[in-house]
Order: structure tokens, then sequence, then C-alpha cells
């Protein structure tokens, strides 16, 4: 069943560790099954630097992909930011890649509103049957936009919500196979709370951060309403240490923790009818109890958690240098690389660059290697008083 858009969108599945219609065969596997994963993928060239890191990290336009509640504390009362990234580039996909812009407006120096958008293209696709036989050629897409409201609770601590729009175009119609497709869409939401201890600009301190991100409905591409899939739910934390070591260089560590809060799709025994009815079961579960389920899916639970680790050197605030490294345990995708990057920062223009380091050889050959982010941010307004 369309055979060519599921082999190239297994390449964009497998590498993301989620996927949008798999399951994981294997004993030593144990990787979650969503639809939509492009919401997973790190949007910005910051972030990208520093492996991922970016809940606890101090706030700009790019603040509403990962902690929304770290606006209030932004310098600048307003700011839009636009993004690039080509996306498996080493495994020579050359028109699969995620756009985005995200924006903020600070309406006193107390709360802020902010939007995002996502794009992601899957490239062109020519569809076959499972005989091979040439059907139509598509362009799969997904997008998702959201509004967001953020507000500081005291002189430290801030929180954040945001409802977001999400929209799956996979393929639509009846392409042949008797089954007809349709855009999916969803709806949903993020919570977050942000602790800010760095007083000001020559002071050191220790941020943290917690967040709740996608909490929304299930998805589906064809009418069968008991065939749809979770979006990918998740739960963030994270904490950096800010050191001011003079005026004029300032050094930050930041770590972040990632659970993905979908449980595992039940493993295939060989049992035809054991294995309909777990499946059956497994999607059939609500949405909220599929987010406490995942924490005790009979799998270990600190195994199913992803780790980032990022280093970031300032010079005035208008250089910066990172570094940084992801790791993901091997059953739940294995994927672990190093990551470097740069930016350029002016009153009312800043510039990012990050680039995924190569890792292995042959076929232990990270394949997303070679992956560079592009970012530029646009600073509107006054600096906070």
């Amino acid at each position: 069943m369309l055979l060519s858009l599921y082999r190239k969108l297994l390449v964009v599945i497998v590498f993301v560790a989620i996927s949008t219609s798999m399951q994981a065969q294997s004993d030593s596997l144990n990787i979650v099954s969503t639809a939509v994963p492009f919401l997973r993928i790190s949007p910005d060239a910051r972030s990208g630097g520093m492996g991922d890191v970016a809940i606890a990290t101090s706030p700009d336009a790019n603040s509403g992909f990962w902690n929304l509640a770290k606006i209030p504390f932004a310098k600048k009362q307003a700011s839009v930011a636009l993004n690039y990234t080509p996306w498996l580039k080493d495994l020579g996909l050359t028109d699969v890649y995620l756009a985005s812009m995200a924006m903020y407006y600070k309406l006193d120096e107390e709360s802020a509103v902010s939007s995002s958008m996502r794009f992601f293209s899957l490239g062109n696709i020519q569809l076959t049957d499972n005989s091979g036989n040439l059907l139509n050629s598509v362009k799969p897409s997904e997008f998702c936009i959201d509004f967001g409201y953020s507000r500081k609770l005291n002189n430290n601590l801030s929180i954040g919500g945001a409802l977001r729009y999400i929209n799956s175009r996979l393929v639509t119609g009846d392409v042949g196979t008797g089954v007809v497709y349709k855009a999916g869409n969803s709806v949903a939401a993020d919570v977050s709370l942000f602790y800010n201890g760095v007083k000001d600009d020559n002071s050191s301190g220790l941020n943290w951060g917690v967040v709740l991100s996608n909490l929304g409905s299930k998805i589906g591409y064809t009418n069968d309403a008991n065939n749809k899939d979770f979006i990918p739910a998740n739960l963030g934390l994270g904490a950096a240490y800010v050191h001011s070591i003079n005026e004029s260089n300032k050094i930050s560590f930041g770590l972040d923790l990632n659970k993905l809060m979908v449980p595992i799709v039940p493993k295939a025994t060989g049992n035809y009818s054991a294995d309909s009815a777990s499946l059956s079961a497994y999607r059939n579960t609500g949405v909220v109890s599929s987010w406490l389920k995942s924490f005790h899916d009979g799998t270990p639970l600190l195994t199913s958690f992803q780790a980032s680790l990022g280093i970031e050197y300032a010079y005035n605030d208008q250089f910066f240098f990172r570094s940084g490294y992801f790791y993901e345990d091997k059953t739940r995708g294995n994927r672990k690389y190093f990551s470097v990057g740069a930016g350029f920062n002016m009153s009312s223009l800043g510039i990012n660059l990050s680039y995924l380091v190569p890792s292995g050889t042959g076929v232990t050959r990270n394949p997303l290697s070679n992956t560079v982010r592009f970012g530029i941010i646009f600073h509107l307004g006054d600096n906070e008083k």
C-alpha cells in the first residue's frame, strides 16, 4: 500500500525515532509510535548548536518552540525569528526540510503574547501499488500554528500557555488502493513554567523550567475513528547555569531531559488474534490514559528520557560560540550526536548557525550528520527598562 510513500516516510520516521504507522518488531527496540513527528525536530539554530538544549536558556524569539514562559523575561519588547533546517541530507534527501517562524510582543513588563508556525515538507514522492505499478505523485507536508500568552508571577517565576492547530497532509483521496485518505487534523496545548535565577546581565544564576507540550487529540488519515494515532505529547525538564565571568564574557551550561508521553506499541507475537486484540486495545486507549500509561508501560522509565547537554560562550552579548551533545537510549532510537554553532547579535538583528557533526562510518554513520540549521532574529522595540 503506497509503497513509495511509506519508504520515504520510513526513512524520516526511523531516524526521528517516532512514526506515523509503524510498530517496533525487535525485542531490543521499544520505539514509540506517533503521528506528526516533525513536532519533535529542533526548529532553531541556537538550540541546535547546543544539542537541542533550550528549556531554561535565556529567552529569545524562538522560546515559544521550547518554553513559552521564558518570554516575559526577554530583553526586547518584540522580536521575530525565521529558521530553516534541511533534514536528513546525509541520506541524499534534498527536498525534505523544516521551516519555522516565531514572534512575540510584550504587552508590559509582566506579560506577553506570542505565535509560531512550523512547516515540514517531505518533498515529491511517486506512489506505486503493491505490484509496482505507477500511480500518481504527491507532495506530502505538515504544518502547525499556535498562539500563546505568558505572564510573570513574581520577579523570578513565570507561566505560559499556548493552543496549537496541527495539519498533516500526507496523501488525500483514493490513489488506487481502495482506501480514501484525507488530511489529518488535531488541536493541542502547551503549559510551561520558568524560573529565572539571573538578576541582570552581569549576574550569575540558575534557571530552570518545566514544559508539557502537544497535549491534544489523536490524529487520523481516514474516516475510520478507530484508526487514529497519538501526537507526540512530551514532558520537558530543563536547567541552565549562567556564569558571568566579567562584563564582557559569559558562559552558560544547560541540561534538558525530555520524556515522550506516549506508550509503546504492543510487540508482535506472531499470534494474529492476540496481536489484533492488543493493537485494538492500544488504539482505543484514551489520550489522558496514554499520558499516564507512558510512565509504566513495562519498560525501564530512565531509558525513555532523551538527554541534551549544551554550552554557550558569549562575548559582549554579540558573539556566541556553542556546542552540545544529544543522547537517546539504544532501545528508543539510539540517536547520539554532537553539534556546534555560532551566533552574531546586533541591536536590531541576530544570526545563528548550527551544524550536526558527522559521526560513525559505513552502516553506523549517523543519518542526521551534516544537518545545518540557519536562523535570523529581528529585534523590534526598545530594551526592557
